[in-house]
């Protein structure tokens, strides 16, 4: 087993992906995808949208908006879950990341 010093960003984990694409996770991250979305949109875009300015470019921004808080759900919950299974198991690359 390696350690890492504290504070070093731990190295990267192909089990880091498995946990992602769980279920749960994933239905939550859509879950904050969708009310964070629809409220930073209106923020950002509400005036846009009601005189019906719907360029291309509008509607990759409004994805994008969208996107960003489906990311950061995802990778709290994975890092959340990867530091879960360490606290339990002491070992910071064990298993395969799936089911914590």
């Amino acid at each position: 087993m390696t350690t890492a010093a504290p504070g070093a960003p731990l190295p990267p984990d192909p089990g880091a992906l498995r946990i992602a694409l769980q279920a749960s996770v994933v239905r939550r991250a859509l879950a904050f995808a969708v009310i964070v979305g629809a409220v930073l949109i209106a923020i950002n875009h509400g005036d846009a949208l009601l005189a019906g300015d719907l360029s291309p470019d509008r509607w990759i921004k409004m994805g994008l908006t969208v996107a960003v808080p489906y990311l950061v759900s995802t990778v709290s919950s994975v890092l959340a879950l990867r530091g879960r299974k360490q606290r339990n198991s002491g070992d910071r690359n064990s298993g395969d990341g799936v089911d914590y």
